[in-house]
């Protein structure tokens, strides 16, 4: 079973969502959150395998709790949002979210995100994904102005894993980088997992953006 916090603060929305979970045999909803204190303090409590976070709640907003949420290791966070080009849902991927919907996403969208995230995928729908780091990053292959990542980190990776990292960031999935690099998917997935432990990041999501801000 999958176990999931749900995080919104408006009651009909959170009450359709955890309708929406329910349906489905392999997830179990252990609690309900209406805003972001609200929602650290549950994922203390019950540990739940995945957060579904609203990005914009009251006492404390979603990209906040994200950040304490991930940095305590609670939980996978999986962002909810109303638009798909939202600067707070960037601040929430580079907290350490693990992906992103928008709340008109269809049901059965959603329990899949939700699975994907839970088995480790964290770039939930690609092309949504490439437009919101394309807005809120800088164009690739030049560092982002004002950006506080260090480009020495890359200084650990190999080649081969810059060549993945390259990938990533522009949010392609592990089947994609395998055409594009001409190697097993398998490989590829060995590849991402030794970069992300080697720039200590949790998530694709996290390498995508590092990615971008460096122009990678």
């Amino acid at each position: 079973m999958i176990r999931v916090l749900v995080a919104e603060d408006q009651s009909a929305v959170r009450a359709g969502l955890v309708l929406i979970l329910r349906s489905a045999p392999d997830i179990e909803v252990v609690g309900e959150a209406e805003d972001g204190e609200r929602a650290v303090a549950l994922a203390r409590e019950l540990r739940p395998d995945l957060v579904l976070m609203d990005v914009q709640m009251p006492r404390l907003d979603g990209v906040s709790a994200t950040r304490q949420v991930v940095a305590e290791g609670l939980a996978d966070v999986l962002v909810l949002t109303t638009f798909d080009l939202d600067e707070y849902v960037f601040g929430a991927l580079r907290a350490g979210a693990s992906g992103f919907l928008l709340k008109n996403t269809e049901a059965r969208a959603l329990i899949e995100a939700v699975r994907t995230v839970a088995r480790g995928e964290g770039l939930i729908a690609p092309a949504v994904t490439r437009r919101l780091i394309a807005e809120f990053a800088a164009p690739r292959r030049v560092p982002r102005e004002g950006s506080t990542a260090d480009p020495a980190v890359l200084d650990a990776l190999t080649r081969r894993e810059r060549e993945v990292l390259s990938c990533l960031g522009e949010g392609l999935s592990n089947a994609e980088i395998a055409q594009r690099l001409d190697m097993a998917e398998a490989t590829v997935k060995t590849h991402v997992s030794r970069l992300l432990g080697k720039l200590d990041l949790r998530s694709r999501v996290q390498a995508a953006v590092l990615a971008q801000e460096l122009g990678v």
